[in-house]
């Protein structure tokens, strides 16, 4: 059993955008991604969850971006989960270069829902038990998104292709849907800071009313169908400063769970 997982991924085209960088849904399935093979790694699989009608869900999410990663190169993902907070279950999230130089860090918080309820699930009441990492390079989980008007709107159907194994749209999805239509994005700016609060699910054929607005640099976001789906915010640079944030200690140990090397 291991604390910390690990990850080796040569980024490919069909993980860039049109800049050759990491694409920002990319970016989120890797994060998505190395939650579930870890969960699975440290005993909590499939027959603990799914096959007794629990899915994992993501509540909360907030990403660091000092450079994004870029087409050809080589990176190294790091996951660890925190300590559990009853129905909480806090992640977090690292990506190195080559070189060990921190690009990315990030946190989120997941939990169980009932897949015929549709609410939250208790844990303990299915023996889910994760036993919780501190490395002193965890981000809080717990941020507002800072609120700002919305004065563009328009309206989205969602389609089969977007729904997933949970039965609905997919979180990554959501930076798909907004990113085509925020200028940033297209212009090319750099993508510096996300937060992101999701509160409900968004299922097939649903019509999410979304609106955004600016400020500054920094775009606010909002989707509702029924309910408010979720709320997001990210902040944008114009320029692309080649900077790098300040190495952080980087353990290696007995505790990290290492996956094979992809794409080579």
């Amino acid at each position: 059993m291991s604390g910390i997982y690990e990850r080796s991924l040569l980024l490919g085209s069909e993980h860039v955008d049109c800049f050759r960088r990491l694409r920002t849904s990319t970016l989120f399935e890797l994060l998505q991604t190395a939650s579930i093979r870890h969960t699975e790694a440290l005993g909590i699989g499939r027959d603990k969850t799914l096959d007794k009608g629990l899915l994992w869900v993501i509540a909360r999410q907030y990403v660091l971006i000092d450079r994004m990663p870029v087409y050809d190169e080589r990176i190294t993902l790091r996951s660890w989960p925190g300590e559990t907070m009853r129905v909480l279950f806090p992640r977090y999230y690292e990506i190195l270069s080559e070189r060990g130089e921190p690009l990315v860090r990030g946190s989120a918080v997941w939990s169980l829902m009932d897949s015929e309820t549709r609410t939250t699930a208790f844990p303990d009441e299915y023996g889910v038990e994760i036993a919780g990492v501190e490395t002193g390079r965890e981000l809080p989980y717990l941020t507002k998104i800072q609120a700002t008007q919305t004065p563009d709107h328009f309206d989205f159907t969602v389609p089969y292709s977007y729904v997933d194994l949970n039965g609905h749209m997919n979180n990554t999805r959501y930076f798909d849907l907004i990113e085509d239509r925020l200028p940033a994005a297209k212009a090319g700016n750099i993508l510096r800071e996300i937060h992101v609060e999701y509160t409900a699910e968004a299922r097939l054929d649903d019509v999410l009313h979304v609106s955004w607005g600016k400020e500054n640099a920094l775009y606010y976001v909002n989707a509702t169908a029924e309910h408010t789906c979720f709320r997001m915010s990210l902040r944008y640079e114009e320029e692309n400063p080649e900077r790098f944030g300040k190495n952080l200690p980087i353990k290696e140990g007995r505790d990290t769970v290492k996956e094979p090397i992809e794409g080579d």
